[in-house]
């Protein structure tokens, strides 16, 4: 691959012309996509309190609420990463954010548990679309050894939005009150759309795209795997596949534990550390700071291995295993008095949390031709939904019957170490998948 790059740039100074950069443009709508996404499914977390207190919602209320957007959202799994192939997602993901901010904003006109259950299922099933789109567009749009810390770029939306919501958020709420904050963060997204549609293409249908830029992003594409494109792939088909059931795993027993970041750490700070929602950003914002960071750097990590020659799977299994261990420390939150030490615990977990979701979705395009990835991203991500379901019911029972965090920091700590066990037992060279077997 070096010999291409400076195969590549040889032909570039021969032409007089460089190599156009549009693929960054690209990832920086992924980037606002997936920071709008996180911002409005985080939202009820951070007025969690507040909500609380005006509806009268119990702790398990409250697990049926979050258990309600995730079944949606694993509803919307089942089918969107197989739309998102078959349509591609400048049709699918426009839509899809359409969608989910008018549920936003629904919340806003909620009264009841139920009619926040409702808004939730809206929410879910737009939002289901997100994630299976940006991968898919990340493996079209990057060759390999870029595709991991393009994926951390634009993941890490999803933390700069939680760095300004709890500044935000509260101080709206606060201000004009809960209603007025959904709707405003939910109408952020139509702005994104028309940015969308104006910008986003095929990078052959590019006009800033020159041919320089095009032959680095198919840098990866050989004869085999041509062939592998030119394949129609099904849906159940890819469930044989040791691939996708590595993938899958890792998402079940890792997901619940972000879900339960994003969903009850204000509530953790509100019942364990006694911080008003008023004064909860600080924590919040640190923690975030550090997951973007974690993020960042779980992208630039592979990407910085394989420049000094270790192969993909190798710096891919690295990275992953550091994550893993990173996580662990959060064993210790619930012996420890000190609030901000707490808090720096929980903030690396989250950015070790980052770090492993880059690189395990960055492993579907490594394993996988890029007309499957976006279904194999779907089937992970159900799986994964169905985990998280499971944990957002048992941790309302386990708050509700005890009050205590530190069962569940228990299963949070160990989850990423025994997901790398099994993607290690499943794919030990991380291999591709020969989908014509």
């Amino acid at each position: 691959m070096s010999e291409l790059r400076s195969e590549l740039s040889e032909q570039a100074v021969k032409s007089g012309v460089s190599m156009s950069r549009y693929r960054w443009t690209v990832c920086a709508l992924l980037f606002f996509s997936v920071t709008i996404n996180n911002l409005d499914r985080s939202i009820l977390g951070l007025l969690a309190p507040m909500l609380q207190k005006d509806i009268g919602w119990s702790e398990i209320e409250y697990g049926n609420i979050v258990t309600a957007f995730q079944a949606a959202y694993a509803l919307g799994l089942f089918i969107c990463g197989r739309i998102v192939d078959l349509y591609g997602a400048r049709l699918v993901l426009p839509i899809a954010l359409a969608i989910w901010s008018l549920a936003a904003m629904a919340h806003g006109a909620a009264s009841t548990v139920v009619g926040f259950i409702y808004a939730r299922i809206f929410l879910g099933l737009g939002e289901s679309a997100n994630f299976p789109s940006a991968v898919k567009v990340a493996a079209e749009w990057f060759p390999k050894r870029e595709r991991a810390f393009a994926t951390g770029i634009f993941n890490s939306g999803s933390n700069i939005g939680n760095i300004f919501a709890p500044i935000i958020i509260p101080w709206i709420a606060l201000q004009w009150g809960w209603r007025e904050a959904f709707i405003v963060t939910g109408a952020v997204g139509f702005v994104w759309i028309a940015f969308w549609l104006f910008l986003y293409g095929k990078p052959g249908k590019i006009k800033k795209v020159n041919q320089e830029e095009l032959a680095w992003i198919n840098q990866d594409d050989t004869p085999e795997s041509a062939e592998q494109t030119a394949q129609k792939v099904s849906w159940l088909g890819l469930l044989k596949h040791r691939q996708t059931w590595a993938f899958a795993l890792c998402k079940f027993l890792t997901d619940p534990i972000f879900w339960f970041f994003l969903f009850w750490l204000p509530k953790w700070l509100h019942d364990a550390r006694g911080i008003d929602m008023a004064h909860m950003a600080m924590p919040l914002v640190l923690i975030n700071i550090l997951a973007t960071l974690g993020g960042l750097g779980g992208g630039y990590l592979p990407a910085w291995l394989v420049n000094r020659g270790v192969a993909v799977n190798k710096a891919r299994k690295f990275t992953l295993l550091l994550c893993a261990m990173c996580v662990l420390p959060i064993l210790l939150v619930s012996n420890v008095s000190n609030l901000w030490l707490a808090v720096a615990l929980i903030g690396i977990a989250v950015a070790a949390h980052q770090g492993w979701s880059v690189n395990l979705y960055t492993s579907v395009s490594d394993m996988f031709p890029k007309q499957a990835v976006g279904a194999v991203v779907g089937i992970g991500c159900l799986i994964g939904s169905i985990g998280s379901i499971i944990f957002a019911q048992a941790t309302g029972h386990i708050l509700q019957a005890t009050g205590s965090y530190w069962s569940i920091f228990l299963m949070g700590g160990f989850a990423y170490l025994l997901g790398f066990l099994i993607m290690h037992f499943l794919i030990p060279n991380m291999s591709a998948a020969k989908l014509n077997d």
